[in-house]
C-alpha cells in the first residue's frame, strides 16, 4: 500500500511539473489565464440543451471546465461543465485560429477553465453542442483530476478534497443544491407565518450546566475564558421576553462530543419559539412545517431513505412511558419508586448512570435501551420526565412529568420541543442543580443569571423547538451519514 502511494505522489508530481510548463509556454506567448479578470455568460447547459429551438443558430458566450477533449485533426470535441450540466463543444482550428487551436489541443489540460463563443447547433448524432468561434483559457489546473471513470473513491479523500468530490460527482453536488432549497423552504415557512429571524451570540461568556460539553477558547482582550454554543434557546427566550412573540434563529451549534454517522461537532439548528401556545400547537406545527418541506424540496409526502419509505403525512403519538411500555413490556404507571424502578432496570439488564438513578431517569433510560431504534415512520413521544427536561414546564396534573416531547424518524431524534418553563423559582432552581451535578463531574458550570433575570421580567406562556437540519437533510436527499450533508466535515488533519 505505500509503495502504491508513493507511485501515485510520484505520477501526480510528474503531472504538476508539466502542467506548469505549459502555463509557462502560455504566459510566454502573451496568454497568461491568470490576466483575465471577466469572462460575461450569456447561457448555460440546462438552458441551452433543455430549449434547443429557441436557441438554434443564436450566438452564445458559456463557460465551464473543461471534462473530456477528442482531438480529430483539423476539428475537435470537448464537453465542459458549469454549476447545472455539461455541454458538447465543437472547435475547428479555421474558426478559431491556428496557434488557439495547437494551444487548445497542445497546451490545454482536462480541468481547465474555458470560456467559449460560438452559435447553438446540433451534431450528426443529435447532441446539442456549440461551435466555438472563439475560445479563451480563463483558468490553467495545475493539478490533475482522478481519471473519469473511476472517480474518487476513497471515502476519507472525498470529504477531505470536497472541491474535487463536486467536480467528479454531480450527485453531490445535486444534494447540497437540494441542502440550499431546504434550508430556504424552512425560512419561508417560518417567515410566511410571522416569524423574526434572529442572530444570537456564539461566543458565550459562561458554561452553562446543559448535559451537551462546549468548545473552550479564550478572549484576549478580555483575558476571559469563553465557550461556544451549545444552543441558542436562552437568548431567543430573551427575545420572547421583549415582545418578539415569534422568532427564530438558523445557524451553527458546537458540541464538543463523539463523531458517528448521525453527529459532528458542529452542526445546523434551527430553534423556533411562539408565544401563548403549548406543546400540542407546536406538534401540530411540526407536522406542518415538515410536510411544507419535503413538498418544496422532494415534490411528495412519500420520501425513500435507505430503502424505506417515510409517510411525512402521518405521525404517531405516544407518551414516553406509553412507548416503553409497547416496546419493553414495563408499565411506568405502575411502579411506584426510585427503589423498584431500579430494581425493575436490574432485571432487565438496564444499565444506569450514576447519579441518574431515579424512576425519571431509569424512564428514560428504558427509551434509550428499548425503544429508540424501533421509531422508523415519523412519531412523536411526548411527556419526559422533570429530571431530563431543565427547560420545560412542569404538566398541571403530573409535577414529576413536563410538556416537552421529541420526535423521530428511522430511529433518529430529529428535534426536541416544551411547553417553555417560564417560572423563573422553579428555573434557577433546576438549572442550579444542573450546574451542581455538571461541577461535580469537573467542569465549571454556571447558572445564567441573565436568563434568569429575563425571567424574572415576565415570559408569556410560550411553545419552543429545536430541530436539526442536517438531519432533515440527510432523510430528503436519502444521504447515509451526515458528513454527506456537511459540505466540509471535521476531519482530523493529515500528517
Amino acid at each position: 500500500m505505500e509503495e502504491n502511494n508513493i507511485a501515485e505522489e510520484k505520477e501526480l508530481a510528474e503531472q504538476a511539473r508539466i502542467r506548469r510548463e505549459k502555463l509557462q509556454k502560455l504566459v510566454e506567448a502573451g496568454a497568461d489565464p491568470y490576466r483575465i479578470t471577466s469572462f460575461p455568460v450569456t447561457a448555460d447547459s440546462v438552458a441551452v440543451k433543455s430549449d434547443f429551438t429557441a436557441w438554434e443558430g443564436k450566438t452564445v458566450t458559456v463557460a465551464g471546465r473543461m471534462m473530456s477533449r477528442r482531438v480529430m485533426g483539423k476539428a475537435s470535441f470537448s464537453h465542459i461543465s458549469d454549476r447545472d450540466g455539461e455541454l458538447q463543444i465543437y472547435v475547428t482550428r479555421q474558426d478559431v485560429g491556428e496557434d488557439v487551436y495547437q494551444a487548445y489541443k497542445k497546451d490545454f489540460d482536462i480541468g481547465d477553465i474555458l470560456g467559449v463563443e460560438g452559435f447553438v447547433f446540433k451534431t450528426q448524432t443529435g447532441e446539442v453542442s456549440v461551435h466555438v468561434t472563439r475560445l479563451v483559457l480563463l483558468s490553467k489546473a495545475l493539478l490533475p483530476l482522478p481519471e473519469k471513470y473511476n472517480g474518487l473513491q476513497n471515502v476519507d479523500t472525498k470529504y477531505r478534497l470536497r472541491h474535487i468530490d463536486l467536480i467528479m460527482n454531480r450527485d453531490v453536488r445535486d444534494t447540497f443544491f437540494k441542502r440550499a432549497k431546504i434550508v430556504r423552504a424552512i425560512r419561508a415557512f417560518l417567515d410566511g407565518r410571522g416569524f423574526i429571524e434572529a442572530e444570537t451570540p456564539i461566543l458565550l461568556p459562561l458554561e452553562i450546566g446543559a448535559d451537551a460539553r462546549p468548545f473552550k477558547t479564550h478572549h484576549n482582550a478580555l483575558d476571559l475564558d469563553m465557550y461556544l454554543r451549545i444552543e441558542t434557546e436562552l437568548y431567543l427566550k430573551r427575545l420572547i421576553v421583549g415582545g418578539f412573540e415569534k422568532v427564530y434563529e438558523m445557524g451553527r451549534i458546537f458540541r464538543n462530543e463523539g463523531m458517528d454517522s448521525k453527529h459532528n461537532p458542529e452542526f445546523t439548528t434551527v430553534e423556533i419559539y411562539q408565544a401563548y401556545v403549548d406543546y400540542h400547537a407546536v406538534m401540530d406545527f411540526v407536522e406542518e412545517l415538515y410536510r411544507y418541506v419535503a413538498m418544496e424540496a422532494c415534490r411528495t409526502l412519500s420520501i425513500e431513505y435507505q430503502g424505506t419509505m417515510l409517510d411525512f403525512g402521518h405521525w404517531e403519538k405516544l407518551t414516553m412511558a406509553e412507548a416503553v411500555k409497547k416496546y419493553s413490556g414495563v408499565d411506568f404507571a405502575e411502579i411506584a419508586s426510585d427503589e423498584e424502578a431500579r430494581r425493575v432496570a436490574a432485571e432487565k439488564g438496564v444499565e444506569l448512570e450514576k447519579g441518574k438513578e431515579s424512576k425519571g431517569h431509569i424512564l428514560a433510560a428504558f427509551f434509550d435501551a428499548f425503544v429508540e431504534d424501533k421509531l422508523i415512520q415519523p412519531t412523536f413521544i411526548y411527556d419526559y420526565p422533570v429530571e431530563i427536561s431543565p427547560l420545560a414546564k412542569r404538566k398541571p396534573d403530573d409535577p414529576t412529568m413536563t410538556e416537552r416531547f421529541e420526535y423521530f424518524m428511522m430511529g433518529m431524534e430529529m428535534g426536541n420541543a416544551f411547553s417553555e418553563l417560564n417560572d423563573p423559582i422553579d428555573q434557577e432552581k433546576r438549572m442550579a442543580e444542573q450546574a451542581l451535578k455538571k461541577r461535580a463531574q469537573g467542569t465549571n458550570a454556571q447558572v445564567d443569571e441573565d436568563f434568569i433575570d429575563a425571567l424574572n421580567h415576565g415570559m408569556p406562556p410560550t411553545g419552543g423547538l429545536g430541530l436539526g437540519v442536517d438531519r432533515l437533510v440527510m432523510l430528503l436527499t436519502n444521504s447515509a451519514t451526515i458528513r454527506d450533508v456537511l459540505l466540509f466535515p471535521t476531519m482530523k488533519p493529515k500528517k
